[in-house]
Parts: structure tokens; C-alpha cells; sequence
């Protein structure tokens, strides 16, 4: 696919994310805009998936989303390329919805195999499921999604650890690296420090992205991403987003981290994502 193509898609991705959030009063559109051309390139030309969902994904590329909370990105991302109908999307967050807050499993919605939303967790199932498809004579890819505030939870770093001792080399692991978390910057939180020299020191392989909303330059980095597979080690994306990318009153600010926009912001922030050649959902009541 084009990258005009791919463009154009996150741009209603975007789009997807202020309506779904808008429409319920709830959710997080801050790092859901953020990522949303990360997830389009990973779907729409990285990765060989089927959206005739099967849990086990034998023969295809598996992606876990570590952050649940940026769900509205991801049930975008799965409704666009048609793991189940686009107007589902319109039910997110509503009482008896497949699409809750953070993504489940028991709800059955395909394209999801872990619940997530406790912090923490996504690396070591994208590490188990690298290793199961190796196990099992499968060549394809694991790719994973974390956030920055995230790697203050213990477990990524033992994660991190056991995924370079195994040589687990099937797994592409990123970090959205916006520098913003729920009570502010992380630098302020619980600075980082040079998080590139730590996955090295653990011994993983980094690859610097510092421009993680412009298409072309995701495209390119995954495409190198993946020519950096195979060679013993594990591969880590530092993806440099802006969180609340495309609509200018959220952009860079951890207020948006959590907060759904009014009507007034629903129409401004609109009205910076212009309609493509993809429709809109229509929103449910809330019953």
C-alpha cells in the first residue's frame, strides 16, 4: 500500500478516536492519536495477518498492545482492516459492548488475545508467544506495544532481560515515547533516563525513531526493523510520538492522557482530520 494510502487511513483512524471518546465520555485519546500511524503501518504493510481471526495465529504475525488504554486506536486499526464491522465502533465503552475500556478476551472481539490495561504485562506474552512460535516451526514475527510510563513497572525489565538471555529474535518490541504519563511528564514522575542504553545494556537491539508520526518514516523503520530479526537478539522500536498528534489543543500535554472532548472540541478537533475516502461510524446512544 501507498503511503499516501496509509496516510489517509490514519488520518480516519484519528478521526475513529475523537468520535468513539467523544462518544462516550470516556477513554484516552492523548496516546491513541499518538500512535495511530505506528498501528496503521504495523497493519496495513508490516504485518502478515488475517482477520479471520484465530487465537493460536499459526502462520501469521501476532501483535499484543502492552498500554490498553489507548484501546480506541487499536479497535480502530482492527475494525478498518476488518476484523468486525466498523459500526461496532460506535458501541465503544456502552453497556454490553465487545469494545470495553481496556481490551478483554471474554468478550470474544477478534484481533484480541490478551486482556490488557494492567501495566506491565504485554512484553512477557509477546516473549512467550516469540518463543511458542518458534517452538513450533513458525517463522513469523511477534510485535508489541508498550508505553514509556510503563517501563516503571518491574516486570518489562525482567521481561527484557530473559527475552535477550533466550535469544528470542522473533520479537519486535516498541515503546511510545511521548514523555507523557497520567500524572504528568516522566521525566517529572519517574525520570527514564536514557532508555536507549538501557535495552542495549540488557542486550537488545535499538532502533531510534525519532520521527513516530510521520508515515514515511515508520514504514521505513519497520522495514528495517524486521531485516534486523533473525540475528540472535530482540529489537526494540524507541517510537518518539507527540501525544494528541493531529488535533493542535491536545497535542504534547498529559492532560489529554485520560479526558474526553466536549461537543465544541469534538467539532474543532474535526475539523483538523479531514474526511477521506473512508466514512464515519455512526454512535450509539447509551442505553
Amino acid at each position: 500500500m501507498e503511503t499516501a494510502q496509509l496516510k489517509g487511513i490514519a488520518g480516519q483512524v484519528r478521526r475513529d478516536i475523537i468520535r468513539m471518546v467523544h462518544g462516550s465520555k470516556s477513554g484516552h485519546p492523548g496516546g491513541s492519536l499518538g500512535c495511530a500511524d505506528y498501528l496503521v503501518a504495523l497493519y496495513f504493510h508490516a504485518m502478515k495477518h488475517n482477520p479471520d481471526f484465530q487465537m493460536e495465529g499459526r502462520g501469521e504475525d501476532l501483535f499484543f498492545l502492552s498500554n490498553g488504554h489507548i484501546s480506541p486506536v487499536f479497535y480502530s486499526v482492527l475494525a478498518r482492516s476488518g476484523y468486525f464491522p466498523v459500526e461496532e465502533l460506535g458501541t465503544f465503552r456502552k453497556i454490553n459492548s465487545r469494545l470495553q475500556g481496556h481490551p478483554t478476551t471474554h468478550e470474544h472481539l477478534p484481533g484480541i488475545r490478551i486482556a490488557s490495561g494492567s501495566l506491565g504485562q504485554g512484553l512477557s506474552v509477546a516473549v512467550g508467544a516469540a518463543q511458542a512460535k518458534k517452538l513450533n516451526g513458525d517463522d513469523r514475527l511477534v510485535y508489541v506495544l508498550m508505553g514509556d510510563g510503563e517501563q516503571n513497572e518491574g516486570q518489562i525489565w525482567e521481561a527484557a532481560m530473559y527475552a535477550a538471555h533466550h535469544k528470542v529474535d522473533n520479537l519486535i518490541a516498541a515503546i511510545d515515547y511521548n514523555g507523557q504519563q497520567i500524572d504528568g511528564p516522566t521525566r517529572v514522575v519517574m525520570n527514564l533516563g536514557d532508555l536507549g542504553a538501557k535495552y542495549k545494556a540488557f542486550g537488545w537491539d535499538v532502533i531510534e525513531l525519532p520521527k513516530g508520526n510521520e508515515m514515511d518514516d515508520v514504514v521505513e523503520t519497520l522495514d528495517l526493523a524486521k531485516t534486523r530479526t533473525g540475528k540472535g537478539v530482540p529489537v526494540l522500536i524507541l517510537l518518539h510520538t507527540e501525544m494528541g498528534a493531529g488535533v493542535d489543543f491536545m497535542m504534547g500535554s498529559h492532560k489529554w492522557h485520560g479526558v474526553a472532548p466536549n461537543d465544541d472540541q469534538l467539532t474543532q478537533a474535526l475539523s483538523q482530520l479531514p474526511l477521506g475516502d473512508l466514512i464515519d461510524f455512526v454512535v450509539e446512544e447509551k442505553k
